[in-house]
Formats: C-alpha cells, structure tokens, sequence
C-alpha cells in the first residue's frame, strides 16, 4: 500500500507540473501534503514536517547557490566567460573547434546553471560556426553536453549540492568523484556524439537572439577570467583532498577545510569577483551589484523548486515511507547505486525536470545509504545521473535546444535526448566503476 500511494503521488506530480502546467514548487508542496495524508502521518505533524523539510534545504543550499549564481552573472556581463570562450578557440584552433567548445563549457558551466550558461554561450556558437564555417552542430553538441555534464555531476549546481544535503555527503568529495566521471562522459557525449549526427546541419537561426558581443579592450583577461571561474572549485577540491590524506592534527587540515567549506569558497569567489569582474573593470559599485540582484532574481524560483524537493523528502522520511522502502530492499541483491539512478531516470521520464526528479529520487532512497553503507557521495552522482536522462518534451531543456539550432522533433530527439541518455548511463558506469575500485 505504501509505494501504491508513492505512485500515486508521483502520477499526481505529473499531472500537476506537465499537464496543469503548475508551477513546480506549488506542485511539490501539494503533493507532500497529499503524501502526508495518505501515508497516515499524524495532521498536527505535518506543518512542522515541511517547516523542517524547507529550512533544512535552504539552509544548506541558499548561500551556495545565490553566490553561485552571483559569480556566474559577473563573468557574464564582464565578457570573462566570452574571454574563456575566445582564448580557448584560438589555443585549439579552428580543426578542434569542437573541443575548445566543450572545455568552454565545460570550465563556464561550473559557475553557470544550465539555462544561463546556454543562453551565454549560444550566440558565441552561432558566431564560431560561421566564422570556422562547420558544422552548427559540430560546436553546439559539446556544448550543450558539456553544459549538462557540469548541471548533472558538480556542485555548486542545485541538483547535486541539494542531494548532497539530502544524503549529507561531502562536497568536496562529490566534486573530486564527478569530475573523474564527468570528464570521460563529456568526451563521449559531446565532441565523439557528434560524428554520429553529423549529416544533420541546420543554418544558423537569423535573428533569433542578439547577444552583446564584448570588444577586445572590454574583456578581462584569459588569467583573470580562468582564475575567479575556479577559485570555488581549487578551494573544496584542495579541501576534499586534505580530508582524504590528513588527520585533524595539522593546522593546514583546519584552514584547508574551513577555505574549502561550499560557503566560505563561494563567499570568497564572489569578493574576488566583485573586484576582477566588477572594480577591476571601471564598474562602479551600483553597476555590480545589480548585477548581483538579478543573478538572485534569476534563481529565487530554482531556490524554491529546490526547498520544495527537500519538504517532499521529509514528508516521505517522517511518515516512515524511506525506512519501509529501505526494509524492502534491504535483502535486494541489486545495487543501492544502480536503484538510486533508476528511480531517478522513471521520475525524470515522467515529469521532465532534471531537478525535481533528483530533488524527489532522492527523498526515496535516502534512507538506503545508512541501511547499506554505501557512500553518500556515490549516491548524490548515481542520482544525478539518473536525473539526466533522455530530456522528453515535457522538459523545457528539451524546447531551448530545439529552438535555438533550428531542428526538427525527431533530430532534436537523434542530438539532444541522444546526448542526454549518454550522459546518464554513462555516468551511471562510471558511478559503479568508482564504487568497485574504491569501496
């Protein structure tokens, strides 16, 4: 009866957000207290149960992904993300063109959610592709598949820092372990993809979107730009990998782990950048932090999805649904990992949003990771690959890539679910690979 209800509720999830066309974070709270209802949780229990889901969530999540949002809006209106772009281009040459792409993406997608990094890049692919006169496709698959690779796999994105919370894994850890995943599966689903739709080739959208294109004297430069972009990432992998070889002992391993801690990093990220991307510039303060402002005005609504993702986890660990589900496949031989994607992948198939599937997997199969002492951070990335999967059309990922290059449902479905699919599963291997080899 249980999982009856969980579908149940999952269906209704569906129904809400694709075809009521409600907004997720409403659809995520009506049906936690659905859930709540059904699954007998006591009434006067249930108020304080979201209450604790949604300030639980926010409270891990709010500083890291507003400052990740912060930093990423600074490089884009200061042309540091176009400088990366440019510079890369011009190391790799017009014969890897598709290769200096997808490390573009791959470095801006770290400090950019997907959508705003698309959005930046996209008119820089337009340009590229006519300049390099190849394929429009050629450059935009790396792109995107970089873009996705970073979403899926590496904090301080909302999907994996909020799984994270979820499953309390480390950071800094999950990091190190989805950049050693994430780097094959980019290679495979972006620049090698490729040669396997390279007969489709849309033109150029006319017109479509008219970017500011930064002039050489405004842009920062390549060392500058590089270096703001990875000062999060240096700071919890440099902290990650003290608590892997340290003990507790040494004064490094304190400061190390303090300058590594997601919150400290990104606070530090976004003063760096105030002055690199803002002061530096000849901007004036007001000119910065608006930029600031709207960078928080763009994700207030991911924050919410994302709280709303962390009160459905709560409703389903309080009313006793995780540890039943967890009792049942205590005594499963299939792996925790592998469960994990999979409910993943269902959830993403059904309702679209690569976020809500991660946010609602990993409600599920929280309980899994104490019950079989898998690692948390394995968990975060089995799930985020899962979460990836396919793109289907109730996904707006699924219309921006279709739009933007011009394509036809079904090549949309031959490039852009095709790469998406390879993300995931892709992942999901490596994900088993690393727990075989290290655990």
């Amino acid at each position: 009866m249980p999982l009856a209800i969980l579908a149940v509720g999952i269906i209704i999830l569906f129904i809400l957000i694709v075809k009521c066309k409600l907004n997720s974070f409403l659809s995520l709270i009506f049906v936690a207290i659905f859930m709540g209802f059904a699954l007998g949780l006591p009434v006067d229990a249930i108020v304080p149960s979201i209450t604790k889901g949604l300030g639980g969530t926010l409270g891990g999540l709010a500083i890291v992904v507003s400052f990740g949002a912060m930093l990423g809006k600074l490089m884009a209106d200061s042309g540091g993300a176009q400088r990366i772009a440019t510079t890369l281009i011009s190391m790799f040459g017009v014969k890897n063109v598709r290769w200096a792409v997808c490390l573009t993406g791959f470095v801006v997608g770290i400090a950019l959610f997907y959508e705003i990094g698309f959005v930046l890049l996209i008119p820089l692919v337009f340009t590229i592709a006519a300049e390099a006169k190849v394929n429009l496709l050629e450059v935009g698959i790396p792109m995107a598949a970089s873009l996705s690779v970073a979403h899926g796999f590496l904090p301080p994105h909302p999907g994996p820092t909020a799984i994270a919370v979820i499953f309390n894994a480390d950071l800094g850890t999950t990091l190190i372990y989805g950049f050693i995943i994430a780097v094959p599966t980019v290679i495979l689903a972006g620049p090698l993809y490729y040669n396997f739709v390279k007969d489709l080739k849309p033109e150029i959208p006319k017109g479509l979107y008219n970017p500011k294109i930064f002039k050489e004297d405004e842009m920062p430069s390549f060392a500058i730009s590089i270096f703001t972009a990875l000062v999060p990432v240096v700071l919890m992998a440099a902290s990650a990998i003290v608590k892997m070889t340290l003990d507790d002992t040494y004064n490094i391993y304190h400061i190390l782990v303090f300058l590594g801690n997601p919150d400290i990093a990104l606070t530090i990220s976004v003063i760096i950048a105030i002055f690199t991307f803002g002061l530096n510039r000849g901007k004036s303060m007001k000119e910065i932090m608006t930029s600031v402002e709207d960078a928080v005005k763009t994700i207030a609504m991911i924050l919410l999805v994302v709280a709303g993702g962390g009160v459905l986890k709560q409703i389903l660990i309080d009313s006793g649904l995780g540890t039943y589900i967890g009792s049942l496949i205590h005594g499963s031989d299939m792996s925790p990992l592998l469960m994990a994607w999979l409910i993943a992948a269902v959830i993403r198939t059904s309702v679209g949003s690569a976020t809500v599937a991660a946010l609602t997997a990993g409600g599920i199969v929280a309980p899994l990771i104490p019950l079989t002492g898998v690692s948390p951070e394995l968990m975060v990335l089995a799930v985020g690959a899962g979460s990836v999967i396919f793109s289907p059309p109730n996904d707006p990922g699924f219309w921006l890539f279709k739009e933007f290059f011009g394509l036809t449902i079904k090549g949309t479905i031959r490039t852009w679910c095709a790469l998406e699919t390879i993300i995931s599963v892709a992942g999901i291997i490596g994900v088993m690979i690393l727990n075989a080899i290290l655990f």
